[in-house]
This record gives C-alpha cells, structure tokens and sequence, in this order.
C-alpha cells in the first residue's frame, strides 16, 4: 500500500468527514448537528467552538456502519482520530438494530500540541460485540476547533485498487467539463493520485478538453448509456484497471465519496465487491429517492422517501442496509464500482434504460452501498417520456426473456406490459400508449432488433413523431390552467371512475369529466388523474407544460393494438425466450462490443499517435 495512504501511526483512514458543499448539497443537517456556540465552516472544513458548543455527527454522511464493515472487511482493528484544538467531553455512541444505545466512550478529552487524539474501540470488535452503527458527539469545555476526523484501522488493506472513473456524456459540454475541473482538483489533493483516473467517452464528438493529468478523452459512436460505458470499460482494461466506476457526466457527488469507495473495494474480503451509490432527487436533497434496488417484472427502488432529517428514519435504513443485499438487487449507473476481472457480461445493447439493471444480475458481483455515496439528480418525473416508457418497458421484458432467474412465464411477461399500459390509459397519455406498443412489438422482432438498432436512431425519430399532445411546451405566464388538483379524489370516486376505466366507458365523458392541472412530482401519480377529462401537466419550475385529453377514438386504438400484440406474444413466448437467453452471452460480450465500437481500430491509431 502507498504510504500516502497510511494516516498518523501507520493507521490507514476507512472513512473521513464529509461536509456540506454548495452546488452539491448543504442540508447541514445531513452532515451535522450543532447546538450553541459553535461556528461551522464547509468552505474551510472546520469547527470553532465556545464553551458549552455541542455538535453531533450522528448524520447520514458521518456515521460509521460497523455492522456493514465488520461483516464485508473483518476489521480486527478500529479506532476514532480526531483533529483540532481544545479541550472536549467525547462521546461515541453505538447504535444497535432494535435496541438502546449504548455510549462506548464517554470521556474527557484535551488535544495535545501536535493537534491529534486517538480513540481505541478494539473491544467492539470481539467475538460476541454487538453489532450496530457508530458516530460520534463533541461538547467543548472552552474555545476550541474540530479540523478533522476518521475512521481508521491498522489493518493492511487486501489489496491495491486502481480504479477508472468511466464517465460517458453525450451533448453536455459544461456539465462534464466542470465534472472534469472537480475530478482533477481532487485527485491532485488527495492521496488517492496514483491509484484513480478519469476517462470521458464522448459519445457526442463534441467535447474539447484541455490536456490534463489523469484524464482521457475518448471520442465515440453514440450507442447510448450502454455503448458509451461498456467503450469506458474497455478503455479502463486497456489501461490495466482493476476497478472501473461508471458515474453521470455531472458527477453532482462529494469527491470524497470515491475515498470511501476505494477503502472498501481495499478492504473487502470478496474480490467481487462492488459499490452501489445512492440517488438523492435535486428537489428535495434531504429524502432518498433510491438506496439501491431490486429488480423482480419491475424496478423497487429502496428506502425511497427516507427523509435524512429524521435520525429514526435514517438509522433504520443503515441498519437494513446493513444486511446481505438479495439476489435480485442492482446498482444504478450514476455511481457503480465494480472489479473489472468480475464483468463477465458487458452491457446488453439497450442505448439507455435497462443496461444497469442486466449488467447487475448476470454479474457475480457482492453489491454493498455505503452511507454518503450518493449522486444528487434530476428528478426521474421530469425525464419521464413516451421514449423513457418505451425504452423502460422493452428492457423490462428483455430481462426476463434473458436471463433465466427472472422466468415468471409468458403470462409474467405480458403482466408487466399490461401494467405499464393501465398506468397510462386512465392518465389518458396515448402518445405514451403507442409508445408502449411499439415497446412490445420491437421486443418480439428478437434480440436481432437490439443489435440492429444500438443507436436507437430510427426509434427515436418514430417516438419524437408520435408524441403530440405529450410534447412539452412554453408556458406564458399570462396563461391561465385550470384548478391545480393537490390531492387525489376521495376513494368511493376513484372506485367508480375506475369501473369505468376513467370515463372510456361512459358516452360523451370528454364534455363534463374535470379539467386540472397537475404539478409535476403529481404528474405520474395514477390517482390524481381519477375523473379528469383534460390534464394540464407542469414541470417543477412552472415553466413549461403539455395538455392531455379524453379520446375514446385514441384509447380504443391502442387497446386494441395491445390486444393484437398480446395473443401475438403468448403464441411466439417459447421461441422469444429461447432466441433471447441464446444471443445473450454473445451480445455482451467483450468481442461483440469490440467490434460494435471499433475498438481494437482505435487502440491502433491512438498507438501510432
């Protein structure tokens, strides 16, 4: 191991402090919690406080799971390191699943001249140590400053990763170039140097940057999320990675999340460990929107809603999170490490939407998430799309034609499209209906039809032409909607409306059905639509909107359509599901992809460069 990565005493830190940063996310309380005379300074990472200033991190991003590491790493040494000045009574508290707290150091403290103290907890790793989550509280006795502090282990690592941020961008020339300018401010303070680098796969051909140590632009054929990532792949295999981490060109994490990522993937006992980051919605960066997910006819998202506010709430999310992930979960591909050596399957020909999710379950990978490795993001509402429907429910049903631990039968299958349908037939989106259609009838074209169109090029012209009335567009201020509709009709008239599929079986309902506007985090919510005739749908800065209306004419269209395409699709199962699970292996795999992207051409000629 480097020695740049061993702290004071020859003690290696496991996880440091992160701090709230502007541009990023500065709920303090996230971070934090500070009660009386105590200043606190992100910008110069530190704490000043006056006599009785009391701070805890009993936070989010500064809580240590012990439970989490322990199980994946076996410490056999822990301690907590302080930094600062002053004297303090200490309190690290140890938070059992279920039980009270109990408060494994309560002590008076005073930081010595060099400004560092040690706290030994070698006792809660014995045999028998209850299991739980750490943090710790601080109350100062005088002026005093808190500059610093870790989770750190004497431990030697298992190994040395080096690790390749894949990043892929497509058309976003100021997202990634500040992502770059971040990345390599970083890397240039951190000790992590010599064991990260960054590769840009611009998908778009239209990134221009300024030659930087650490970082490689690869200029590539627009093949989607799944080409672009599986080209940064194979790039970080060239370049003798051990472990790669695809991650968003906007990269809206803490840097120092790759700290604590790369300290795991070090120290974990399975080498098949991989890292899942979490997603935080940009609306409201206190709640999670996705701690991990499972996949099983849909997508779980877990611990959605979680506000990180509450500490109940939070904690018990640590602590589930804790726990073995099941076989059915994946990691989303705004932050995902895994070890190079372990992706047998290379992404399924998607172009977006789906590749995440196939590359988690047809890898053997340990998938763990760690608390503070987060990406903050658009909100998915504001993407969702008669094309966002359609790529989702075309890999929802390649999945389980695929890959033979998600077998649930032709029946199965069909359910999942038939869901996606009745979520948008009562909401009277039609152009999404088409869309779904379309969804349905690419996916009986066979595994052919993805390999023949990686680039989605004609898909994407044939969706952007059906969708009309789904088509966002300005909105004058002057403009008046109708009544925004803020809660969902009481329940005896959402049961009537839906024995009428929302007024498809009732004649002339288009004249007296309601008229509402939705707001956008409402937009998607099937229960607001109940007895509505004409939707107006907002986006979250009520700057652009899109009316939908009541047609029996497009409604009866697509029903039908559906219908067709059902009995086509049972009928055609046995022979869908062979031909899908026997190009799987071959359309992911490194061959294919080498040859899709052209990549052994572009080793030669940036060879002869």
């Amino acid at each position: 191991m480097a020695k740049d990565v061993r702290a004071a005493g020859g003690a290696t830190a496991l996880q440091s402090l992160m701090w709230p940063e502007f541009g990023i996310c500065t709920e303090q309380d996230l971070y934090l919690r500070a009660q009386g005379p105590v200043a606190v300074s992100p910008e110069q990472r530190e704490l000043r406080f006056a006599a009785g200033g009391h701070v805890s991190f009993g936070s989010w991003f500064n809580l240590f799971n012990l439970e989490k590491w322990q199980r994946e790493c076996g410490l056999q040494s822990l301690s907590l390191a302080l930094e600062g000045e002053g004297a303090f009574e200490l309190v690290v508290f140890l938070a059992p699943r279920g039980r009270s707290w109990d408060r494994v150091v309560s002590r008076y403290v005073e930081f010595p001249a060099d400004g560092r103290l040690e706290i030994s907890l070698d006792q809660l790793l014995q045999p028998g140590a209850t299991p739980g989550v750490l943090f710790f509280e601080l109350r100062a006795l005088g002026a005093g400053r808190l500059t610093g502090a870790g989770w750190q282990t004497q431990d030697a690592p298992r190994r040395e990763p080096q690790l390749a941020l894949a990043v892929t961008t497509f058309k976003r020339e100021a997202a990634v170039a500040r992502t770059v300018e971040r990345f390599c401010a970083f890397r240039e303070r951190s000790w992590m140097k010599p064991h990260v680098q960054m590769i840009v796969t611009d998908n778009g051909q239209s990134v221009e940057l300024a030659p930087q140590e650490g970082v490689t632009l690869v200029p590539n054929e627009n093949l989607g999320g799944a080409g672009g990532f599986t080209r940064g792949l194979l790039e970080a295999r060239a370049r003798g990675a051990s472990h790669c981490l695809f991650m968003d060109d906007d990269a809206s994490i803490h840097m120092e999340s790759l700290e604590r990522t790369w300290m795991m993937l070090a120290y974990a006992r399975d080498p098949g460990t991989a890292v899942a980051g979490a997603m935080i919605s940009e609306q409201h960066r206190w709640a999670i929107w996705e701690n991990g997910a499972r996949f099983f006819t849909r997508c779980q998202p877990l611990h959605m809603g979680t506000d990180l506010r509450d500490t109940g709430q939070m904690l018990a999310m640590e602590h589930e999170a804790a726990q073995p992930v099941p076989e059915d979960f994946y990691g989303g591909w705004w932050y995902f490490a895994f070890p190079v050596e372990q992706a047998e399957h290379l992404a399924f020909p998607f172009f977006v939407r789906g590749d995440d999710v196939s590359f988690s379950l047809a890898n053997d990978f340990n998938i763990i998430t760690l608390n503070g490795v987060v990406s903050f993001q658009e909100s998915f509402t504001e993407k969702e799309s008669p094309q966002t429907w359609y790529l989702d429910l075309r890999s929802h049903m390649a999945h389980h034609l695929s890959l033979p631990q998600l077998e649930v039968g032709p029946r199965g299958v069909l359910k999942i499209a038939a869901w996606f349908f009745l979520r948008n037939l009562p909401r009277m989106h039609y152009d999404t209906l088409a869309a779904i259609n379309l969804a349905v009838e690419d996916v009986m074209k066979g595994p052919e039809f993805f390999d023949e169109h990686a680039d989605m090029a004609g898909r994407r012209a044939d969706i952007k032409a059906l969708t009309t009335a789904e088509a966002w567009q300005d909105l004058d201020p002057r403009q008046a909607l109708p009544p925004v509709r803020y809660h969902p009709p009481a329940a005896w008239k959402r049961h009537l409306m839906k024995l009428t599929l929302n007024g498809l079986l009732i004649p002339g309902f288009a004249r007296f059905g309601r008229k509402i506007t939705l707001e956008a985090q409402n937009r998607s919510h099937i229960g607001y639509a109940w007895g509505a005739a004409e939707i107006a749908c907002l986006n979250a800065e009520r700057t652009k909107f899109y009316t939908v209306r009541h047609s029996k004419a497009a409604a009866w269209r697509e029903l039908k359509r559906f219908a067709k395409n059902a009995r086509a699709f049972l009928k055609d199962y046995d022979r869908l599901s062979a031909a899908y699970r026997s190009r799987y292996g071959q359309l992911t795999s490194e061959s294919y992809w080498q040859d899709k992207l052209g990549f052994a051409a572009s080793q030669e000629r940036q060879a002869a460069e």
